[in-house]
């Protein structure tokens, strides 16, 4: 009989809304997957509810500000893969707030992973990362504004081939961390897939009526993410974008089912049928 080897899998920002919701759905498959995680702290993020989160047992989680290079290796260390969720998440949020946890986190992050011989890694990207498309270029601009009678019956949709277009720092480090990963991906053979995650939040369910384009139900999010994680078993790098299947979705989703074979289960309009 062929003895399946668990996946022994880190996370950081272990803590946060989507790292939790990926530590719940990991550990659940004990065959498949032993599952450690850090943080800056022991309590949980805002997004995420501070008293809603699953706690880590002490020898599986590991106290590591990003920005301290060896607390992150000694966390990354005999690690398999992975799942780099750890950030200043805030669009608002000054450079100087981004760059230790986001431009120098992320850094230290693929450093460790090169030292320790980790070679499987999913970046959580943002959708973000595309917002300029949504803010300033039509018909993109008329879904931000509401203006449903000027949305095209068809729409063309942004694809991971179109230019980057952040516009705050937050979202300018998700291309640097973008970037990065490239570049360990090709220099030190470091499969990779980042993850443009869309809009993701602790009620799961749409609270604007312009984000009902970038919606991301907990559901279908969490089993993009396992679907990306178990894709980095083979070489590669791949920039993936992840939303539902929301009427508006003005992002490309074929590249995703093409990688991953990502199918999202929800909407943002099923979601207000089922109340």
């Amino acid at each position: 009989m062929t003895t399946i080897k668990t996946l022994k899998v880190h996370i950081t920002g272990v803590y946060g809304l989507v790292g939790n919701l990926m530590y719940r759905h990991l550990s659940s498959r004990p065959d498949l997957y032993e599952v450690y995680g850090s943080g800056r702290r022991k309590i949980g993020s805002a997004r995420a509810g501070r008293d809603e989160i699953v706690q880590l047992s002490d020898d599986h989680f590991a106290i590591a500000d990003l920005s301290d290079a060896q607390a992150v290796r000694d966390a990354i260390t005999g690690m398999d893969a992975v799942l780099h969720f750890g950030a200043a998440p805030d669009p608002e949020a000054t450079f100087e707030e981004v760059l230790n946890s986001n431009i120098i986190g992320t850094y230290n992050v693929l450093e460790a992973c090169r030292l320790a011989g980790v070679h499987r890694l999913v970046y959580a990207s943002s959708i973000m990362v595309s917002h300029g498309y949504f803010q300033h270029t039509e018909p993109y601009k008329s879904i931000q504004d509401c203006r449903w009678h000027d949305i095209p019956a068809t729409l063309s949709r942004i694809t991971h081939k179109d230019p980057p277009r952040p516009t705050e720092p937050y979202s300018a480090s998700k291309v640097y961390g973008e970037v990065i990963c490239r570049m360990y991906a090709d220099a030190h053979a470091i499969s990779t897939i980042c993850l443009r995650l869309g809009y993701v939040n602790k009620q799961d369910v749409c609270e604007m009526p312009f984000a009902n384009s970038i919606w991301f139900s907990q559901r279908d999010c969490v089993n993009f993410i396992d679907l990306a994680l178990q894709a980095t078993a083979e070489p590669m790098f791949e920039i993936c974008y992840g939303v539902s299947d929301n009427k508006h979705r003005w992002v490309d989703l074929e590249h995703t089912r093409e990688v991953l074979r990502f199918i999202p289960q929800d909407s943002h309009e099923r979601r207000l049928e089922r109340g």
